[in-house]
């Protein structure tokens, strides 16, 4: 035995076993102390709802992306890889060639993106290359959930965007979404399924107006404009609008200034716009006379008991005016001289109930509630009270002047605000129904029909005049406000925000719209610059609506129609172009076992994914979209 196991054996095998047994303990160790591994049970799939307008239009689609991935270090030829998918993935070679190279000075990499959310036709192109190219080991594709936006840039903000996760980062696709995708729970074989969201907007006409707007933007050449217009007795908003805006399919690309929710979170002075609401105020407590006079000498100037001067200036000496005229020419001395004659809590607790200082209510996100400071703010001063009856010293939303003005179109009744119309699940059955919420009156009818009836006068014979539509009556505010100098403090002598608030018909109010420009360039009054847009908006609202006007056209029908009773259509080898036909037409296609088809709105087709031509595979999804 000795001579067979030499000391040196022996002590190199104690030496290696001894290692090999601590080596062993340790690892008992670890893994006696660590977590056990959980086996999670897989949670079902819930698809997403849409989100469509108030007539079915698809805005918002549920479809599925894929990222291209690869392993590098089994890409043979890096630079035959780039040159073969390059123009099917819309990239330059070169940048392809870097993502690898990139890749392969990493120790230890075996994965790097190539290009992340295909849509499913690019995915099918680009797979068929790389299997025809013998790729497919170096190259994998992971199939996640995602949004497609068919308008684009439509109405962005208040749509908003689902991030890659699949959770609404912004606008609706963030507050409505439990209501868009139920947490699903582990277990559970047949979950919530998600619900599709009407909104209140029209697209159509939202798309009108935008035209509209982007035009004003440019003529004022002005940073930013906000547009709302909503029906005056169900609080239901038609369009909403605030340039700039992000293209929702490229929100990754998107500027801050283009994913600013401007009616809802940005708020500022408005300006003499404010004034109907103070001189209501007033007029509802009773403290003047319609036929009452009032002097304006161009300052409004009071010295209190304690020496304490206040002095606010008026851009004309107007002489003699009624509260009327003070609106009709949107007095600053008439205006603080009717509202030094009310108690300031009064005045204040009156402001409150038109709705300014705190949120609306519509079911938006990160909506402010403005500022309407107290007597106890430390900014208070002796002027304060007069100043914010002028629209300075207080800030709103646009929603909030919305939401006030519901209230001179309701017979002092305010209508809360609402962007949702309905809410229905994937069977179409109504889950959610909007009805008008009326809030207790805050003034009386005769107030708000007088308060209007001088906004009619601000349009036929006052400042606002540019506004005047002819043959329907319309109510109108005007609204000019220095923006505060963020940079050097006080008001900037450059910087102005222009806006105007219209009602129409004045008998019977339909309508509110609302436009905020901010800093244009040039001529800054809103008179001038706002008006106008006013007056082309509004009758882009009254043609589009049908609304009843002097001089509308009429046209005769014979009352007979033809129904084509041509046969749906079929689908070969190849994606056809469904452009035109009708939802009739397109039914037989649900049908078919081995595909997907997606149908949105009503109407007749306008678009389609994937594009016409496209080779027909297996288990394809076809998403067509009505309108």
């Amino acid at each position: 035995m000795n001579g067979f196991f030499p000391k040196w054996r022996i002590i190199v095998f104690s030496v290696f076993s001894g290692l090999l047994t601590i080596g062993l303990l340790v690892r008992y160790a670890r893994l006696s102390v660590a977590q056990p591994e959980r086996i999670v049970q897989q949670i079902p799939q819930v698809e997403r709802g849409s989100i469509v307008d108030r007539n079915g239009k698809p805005l918002a689609v549920e479809t599925n992306f894929f990222h291209m991935g690869i392993n590098p270090h089994k890409i043979k030829s890096p630079e035959d890889f780039a040159r073969d998918v390059a123009p099917i993935l819309e990239m330059d070679k070169d940048e392809i060639l870097g993502i690898i190279r990139k890749a392969l000075e990493k120790k230890n990499s075996r994965f790097a993106y190539i290009k992340k959310k295909l849509p499913l036709t690019t995915y099918e192109a680009v797979k068929k290359i790389t299997d025809q190219k013998q790729y497919r080991a170096a190259v994998s594709y992971d199939k996640i959930p995602g949004r497609i936006y068919p308008e684009n840039t439509l109405a962005s903000q208040l749509i908003g965007y689902m991030g890659d996760d699949g959770k609404g980062l912004a606008g609706i696709e963030y507050s409505m979404q439990p209501i868009l995708q139920p947490q699903a729970k582990a277990g559970e074989t047949k979950p919530e399924q998600g619900k599709n969201v009407y909104l209140t907007i029209d697209a159509n006409l939202q798309y009108k107006l935008e035209k509209i707007a982007r035009e004003a933007l440019e003529n004022t050449q002005g940073a930013n404009l906000m547009l709302l217009a909503a029906y005056a007795k169900t609080g239901e908003i038609l369009a909403y609008l605030s340039l700039p805006e992000a293209n929702l399919n490229d929100y990754g690309n998107a500027t801050i200034e283009e994913t600013i929710d401007r009616p809802a979170m940005t708020f500022y002075e408005p300006g003499s716009v404010f004034k109907v609401f103070s001189i209501a105020a007033a007029y509802d407590a009773g403290l003047f006379r319609q036929d009452e006079s009032f002097y304006c000498d161009r300052v409004f100037e009071k010295v209190l008991p304690n020496g304490e001067r206040v002095h606010i200036n008026c851009l004309s000496k107007h002489g003699y005016l009624t509260a009327r005229g003070a609106l009709e020419q949107s007095c600053n001395d008439v205006t603080a001289q009717i509202t030094d004659r009310m108690d300031t809590d009064a005045f204040l607790a009156k402001l409150r109930q038109f709705g300014f200082g705190q949120k609306t209510g519509a079911q938006l996100p990160g909506e402010s509630a403005g500022m309407l400071p107290g007597r106890t703010s430390r900014f208070w001063s002796a002027r304060s009270k007069m100043t914010i009856s002028i629209g300075q010293e207080v800030a709103v939303t646009a929603l909030q002047v919305m939401q006030a003005a519901t209230v001179l179109s309701n017979g002092g009744c305010p209508i809360k605000l609402s962007v949702i119309s309905k809410i229905t699940d994937n069977e179409g059955n109504i889950i959610f129904q909007h009805r008008p919420e009326k809030k207790p009156q805050i003034v009386s009818e005769e107030t708000a029909a007088y308060i209007l009836s001088c906004m009619q006068t601000g349009a036929e014979k006052g400042i606002g005049w540019r506004a005047a539509l002819g043959d329907i009556t319309i109510g109108v505010k005007t609204g000019t406000a220095q923006m505060a100098d963020h940079e050097h403090g006080g008001y900037s002598d450059t910087d102005f925000l222009s806006d105007v608030l219209a009602v129409f018909p004045v008998e019977d109010p339909e309508i509110i719209l609302y436009i905020v420009i901010q800093k244009s360039r040039g001529i800054n009054f809103a008179s001038r610059i706002v008006a106008p847009v006013i007056k082309e908006s509004a009758d882009a609202i009254i043609d589009h609506l049908g609304m009843s006007r002097g001089d509308a056209a009429s046209l005769a029908h014979s009352g007979r129609i033809s129904i084509s009773s041509k046969e749906g259509v079929k689908l070969g080898k190849v994606v056809p172009d469904f452009t035109g036909m009708s939802k009739r037409d397109l039914l037989p296609l649900l049908n078919r076992k081995d595909l997907k088809i997606n149908i949105y709105g009503n109407g007749w087709a306008a678009n389609q994914a994937p594009a016409p031509g496209t080779p027909v595979t297996e288990n394809m999804e076809i998403d067509i979209y009505l309108e």
